[in-house]
């Protein structure tokens, strides 16, 4: 920890905030507050994931964001590197125009009809996790909730076996646990896990190549049916699966979490929420944005740009700290602070901006709303009995454990 401190006296060229350990341990504000007050747009010359400039302050990340003509998303969007014999592209690491068609080949499992239609389904499933959880004992939310209520979605836009949606959280959290992205899985054991993943897919592609996407509305049917999508190689099959079973899974799992976990450090605000529970749209966003899921994105500079008077060199890695842009205290009133009735909740950078952003943004929010308004019909409380444990990772900003126990309301008790 003593090292983590150092970070915030230590010179400026000397600070390297892609340490996994600063996000481990929750010790990442003193240090990002500190770039966005001396160096917005920070160069860091040695990590173990290269030299990189960090961008820190929330209207810089968005103009980054938005900007693909001087920044690419080529390559990757984490700090990290893969291995370059197991390279695994995907439309978020593509600029248009391949992005912009590949991103609109999956796109129809998020457009309003199929949330309208997924709603109820969300309803029913949060409803039948909620009313098996245990009363009377100390238990990890993360697994019998976040987890659960997540792989049950993912299972269903993937058309997945329903009795095997497990995996998908174990290929979710292969991809986001490799060292390449700060966790501490080699890539060894990474590549062989995420070749079964494949091969699993494979199958159920070859199989929906013959589905009419009129029908069947599931994200395998929409790529294997598509022009854009239907003759990608296997590895790039497999990156646009990661991709599609991460986004959809981390940012929802980890703010289900994140938003138990605000409400109890925040017991004024969880108690608005008692007594006003039209408050839980407002809420939502909110959590998003004070967990932020997903701390960064990469980008890699075109061609030389000056940014913000910093000179920035041709393949260079530029990295926008969404964790930091969503803490600017120039942009967002009190951003410590967990606040469910802002004016303006879906001022923040945790789905990003431009033709990157998140495209199930919409879809996770929808996750969240539906469980909440859930929980709030049987539970007068969720209570924090102990700290999180969180995952050692630049990238996801995770919680692995969360111990619980619930207060049913009066009117439940009995059920």
């Amino acid at each position: 920890m003593n090292q983590i401190a150092e970070l915030t006296e230590q010179p400026l060229e000397q600070v390297d905030v892609s340490d996994p350990m600063i996000f481990k341990q929750d010790a990442f504000r003193p240090v990002f507050e500190r770039l966005r007050r001396e160096a917005p747009v920070h160069y860091c010359a040695d990590s173990a994931f290269g030299p990189y400039w960090s961008v820190t302050r929330f209207h810089d990340i968005m103009d980054v964001d938005k900007n693909h003509h001087d920044f690419s998303s080529q390559g990757g969007v984490s700090i990290g590197k893969r291995s370059a014999d197991f390279e695994a592209p995907n439309f978020i690491s593509m600029d248009p125009p391949k992005h912009d068609l590949q991103r609109k080949a999956v796109t129809g499992v998020v457009a309003p009809m199929n949330l309208a239609k997924l709603e109820p389904v969300i309803r029913g499933r949060a409803a039948a996790i909620l009313d098996t959880l245990p009363s009377q004992e100390v238990f990890n939310w993360v697994d019998h909730v976040s987890i659960e209520l997540t792989t049950q979605m993912l299972a269903t836009i993937f058309d997945f076996p329903f009795e095997q949606r497990r995996k998908l959280t174990e290929w979710s959290d292969l991809a986001t646990s490799s060292v390449a992205t700060g966790g501490t899985m080699p890539d060894e054991d990474r590549r062989e896990g995420l070749m079964t993943c494949l091969s699993e897919f494979t199958d159920l592609w070859n199989e929906r190549i013959h589905w009419d996407p009129a029908e069947h509305n599931d994200l395998i049917t929409l790529m294997a049916n598509s022009p854009a999508t239907a003759n990608m190689d296997p590895m790039e099959y497999l990156g646009n699966l990661i991709l599609l079973i991460v986004g959809g899974n981390d940012t929802t799992r980890n703010s289900i979490s994140g938003g138990v976990y605000g409400l109890n450090q925040y017991p004024s605000e969880y108690e608005k929420l008692r007594q006003n529970p039209g408050l839980i749209p407002t809420m939502i966003p909110e959590i998003i944005r004070w967990q932020t899921p997903l701390t960064h994105m990469r980008r890699i500079a075109k061609h030389d740009v000056v940014f913000r008077d910093q000179n920035i060199k041709a393949g260079d890695k530029v990295v926008m700290w969404y964790v930091s842009g969503n803490r600017d205290e120039t942009a967002i009133d009190d951003p410590e602070r967990f606040q469910i009735d802002r004016a303006n909740p879906r001022h923040h950078l945790s789905f990003g901006f431009g033709i990157h952003r998140c495209m199930g943004n919409r879809l996770a929010e929808m996750q969240l709303r539906v469980l909440w308004e859930e929980i709030m019909a049987r539970f007068d409380q969720v209570e924090v009995m102990g700290e999180p444990v969180r995952v050692a990772s630049n990238f996801v900003r995770g919680i692995s454990e969360l111990p619980v126990q619930l207060h049913r309301k009066a009117s439940r008790r009995s059920q």
